[in-house]
């Protein structure tokens, strides 16, 4: 697919998806909707994409949704992609959040800027959030007469706690990147400059450290056991992922180069197909 609203590059093992629509604070849109969802698979069938970045162009990250639609922007739904409802379409952030859950590589969102509606809902299932001194933040859905979106009822809560986004999304006022941070929502505050720099420095930790498939599966271990009812769905999840793993070649690269004091070089590859100790994920496979 070819990419008018967003941009995509890989280097150093990093992929950077940066929103591109600068003179519109980088309003969503369907088209931006499909164009990230179609990175997301490209990153996911690319062993030489190990970690992922997601920033904005110019003085924004993104400024929510696209309202020059006017009154009718939200009637019958976000996107124009049909649901399982008869007469509601997807919601599109939905879509995006969804998919980037799915995601086998980690993903860090450097928030450049306003990060507003979907601008902010779209971040929460990423891992990682770091934030400019120039990022504002708001969960205004109730101001414009709508509700939260993009998952973000699931994920909010689960990063912040059910208090602090109630007070958020109740209000819907924007607030900036040290309430932000201090509420959780973000790792840490950068002065504009130093932000991505941040970013790739967590990006390369992970990338000269970790096996690919071990972050697959860790990914979706800590984001998949936020659901569970008891700790034992749990060690069901790390009884089989350790049982798997053990009898890799990662894992005994992992132990001998420890050993013998060098870096380790892992070989499995995440195309391969992570082994599945979760019964219900099909892990997302692109050629």
């Amino acid at each position: 697919m070819l990419h008018s609203q967003i941009l995509y590059s890989v280097e150093d093992h990093v992929a950077t998806i940066t929103l591109n629509r600068p003179e519109k604070l980088n309003a969503f849109t369907n088209t931006m909707m499909r164009e990230i969802i179609d990175a997301f698979d490209r990153i996911d069938g690319d062993d030489d994409v190990r970690v992922v970045i997601v920033t904005g162009a110019g003085r924004g990250f993104c400024a929510g949704a696209d309202l020059s639609g006017g009154g009718d922007t939200f009637t019958g739904g976000g996107s124009d992609e049909p649901s399982d409802v008869p007469g509601v379409r997807r919601d599109g952030g939905g879509m995006v959040s969804l998919r980037i859950f799915d995601c086998t590589k980690p993903v860090i969102a450097a928030i450049n800027g306003p990060a507003v509606g979907v601008g902010v809902t779209m971040t929460l299932p990423m891992d990682i959030r770091l934030a400019s001194e120039d990022a504002k933040f708001g969960f205004v859905f109730a101001r414009r007469g709508i509700v939260p979106e993009a998952c973000s009822s699931w994920f909010l809560p689960r990063l912040v706690g059910i208090s602090q986004a109630a007070e958020w999304c109740y209000s819907g006022r924007v607030f900036g990147p040290a309430e932000a941070r201090d509420g959780r929502l973000v790792r840490s505050v950068h002065a504009p400059a130093e932000l991505m720099p941040a970013a790739r420095v967590i990006a390369k930790e992970i990338v000269e450290n970790t096996s690919p498939v071990s972050i697959a599966l860790t990914r979706q271990m800590l984001w998949r056991m936020l659901g569970a009812d008891h700790p034992m769905e749990a060690h069901r999840v790390d009884s089989r992922g350790i049982a798997e793993r053990g009898r890799s070649a990662d894992s005994r690269e992992g132990v001998v180069s420890f050993l013998e004091k060098r870096p380790a070089t892992f070989t499995d590859r995440v195309s391969d197909g992570p082994p599945s100790i979760f019964p219900d994920w099909d892990p997302p496979k692109f050629s």
